[in-house]
């Protein structure tokens, strides 16, 4: 290993907060306004870790309280999937795209200086402008799978754009011995969660190099 400072990511966590709809899960979605980046753009909850001292789970619930005003239990909170992201501007961040099915209050607009609409929407009718990294996430979360990459280049829109290009790379799970598909592949972000205290563990593994 070499002298120099090791490479550090933005690590993200954005809340699905999910429902069964008239015609399947409906995802709740905030659009971002103000002085903030990606102002006007559809977005899932979301923020970054506070500091060392937060896991990603503690951070996604006191997303969700500070953005939409409801509480949510740790037990609730299920791992959908996760993806390592780089923005036009060359900045990467790694994000964990965490489905909530169970939480108690009504979701509202906490912030209205930083969102000005929100609501729920179907997967299959999810509204534009969106920022391009939460829609790759979503995609990732609808097809069942357990990760994405979405490299953009110098010059591609924030916004997801039908017909512009694709960064997106799915990617899939381990296949069980004899080839036959993990169960998590092709399955919904709710037959792929993992638990919090899943999570956690594998979090707490890989900060101990491996012990």
């Amino acid at each position: 290993m070499s002298g120099r400072e090791r490479y550090a990511l933005t690590v993200d966590v954005h809340l699905i907060l999910a429902r069964d709809g008239a015609t399947g899960t409906e995802v709740l979605l905030s659009r971002r306004s103000g002085a903030v980046y990606a102002s006007g753009l559809w977005h899932l909850p979301s923020g970054h870790l506070d500091g060392p001292h937060e896991d990603v789970v503690d951070g996604v619930i006191r997303e969700a309280s500070e953005e939409t005003g409801v509480a949510i239990d740790r037990t609730a909170v299920a791992l959908a999937t996760t993806v390592h992201h780089r923005s036009p501007h060359g900045r990467a961040r790694v994000g964990f795209f965490f489905e909530v099915r169970r939480f108690t209050g009504e979701p509202g607009i906490m912030e209205p200086e930083l969102c000005d609409a929100m609501g729920w929407y179907a997967l299959d009718a999810l509204p534009e402008p969106m920022v391009a990294y939460c829609r790759a996430g979503l995609d990732a979360y609808r097809g069942g799978h357990p990760g994405a990459l979405h490299f953009q280049q110098p010059g591609d829109p924030v916004p997801h754009e039908p017909g512009g290009p694709v960064r997106t790379r799915l990617l899939t799970g381990p296949s069980r011995a004899g080839g036959a598909p993990s169960p998590a592949r092709g399955r919904t972000g709710a037959a792929y969660a993992r638990t919090a205290s899943d999570l956690a563990r594998t979090l707490r593994r890989a900060l101990l190099g491996g012990r």
